[in-house]
């Protein structure tokens, strides 16, 4: 029985991803396997992020993810070009507060009608901010976008943006050869 209940536990936490992928763009299907990359970010000085720490972490974090699949950093001349933007929005979200407690939606509560309680206001505002991560794959020999890949997430507190920006970069590295893997003969 406890098995069952581990097995439970790690199939809701691990199903329950809070960072989903969208491939924006794609202008060509990849020909060739690329051998070595580049971060444009890093080369040039480009800011993907207004925190320089978000930065150096996003583009270290995509060295170290390529470089795991086999590639090579390579600055003189590389098969592949990575150039990442992001999009930070702050949002707000209307919450429903439940005024009634779980047992029987209050019909037997005899506070129900008393004035006091009634007052509780029944929605509520969350802010959040809307975390986009904009990674470009480019092939500088045909100067075309191989592919666009754009991780999206929420976060609630600022302490857990560098943990989903990990978990961000890990995802778009791990989508980019899933795509290579299925669309090369």
């Amino acid at each position: 029985m406890q098995r069952f209940q581990i097995i439970g536990m790690l199939i809701l936490f691990t199903s329950c991803s809070s960072i989903e992928i969208f491939k924006e763009k794609t202008e060509f299907k990849p020909y060739k396997r690329y051998q070595n990359f580049v971060i444009l970010n890093n080369e040039v000085g480009l800011k993907g992020f207004n925190d320089d720490f978000l930065n150096a972490m996003v583009g270290d974090g995509l060295k170290v993810a390529l470089e795991k699949t086999g590639m090579n950093y390579e600055t003189n001349n590389p098969d592949l070009v990575v150039r990442f933007t992001s999009n930070e929005d702050l949002r707000q979200r209307e919450v429903f507060n439940n005024m009634y407690p779980m047992w029987g939606w209050r019909v037997w509560d005899p506070f129900m009608f008393d004035p006091r309680f009634n007052n509780r206001q029944m929605y509520s505002t969350r802010n959040y901010e809307l975390l986009q991560l904009i990674v470009d794959f480019i092939d500088p020999k045909n100067d075309k976008i191989l592919m666009q890949l754009t991780a999206v997430s929420e976060v609630h507190q600022s302490r857990e943006k560098k943990k989903k920006l990990e978990k961000s970069v890990e995802k778009i590295v791990e989508t980019y050869v899933t795509h290579m893997d299925y669309n090369l003969p």
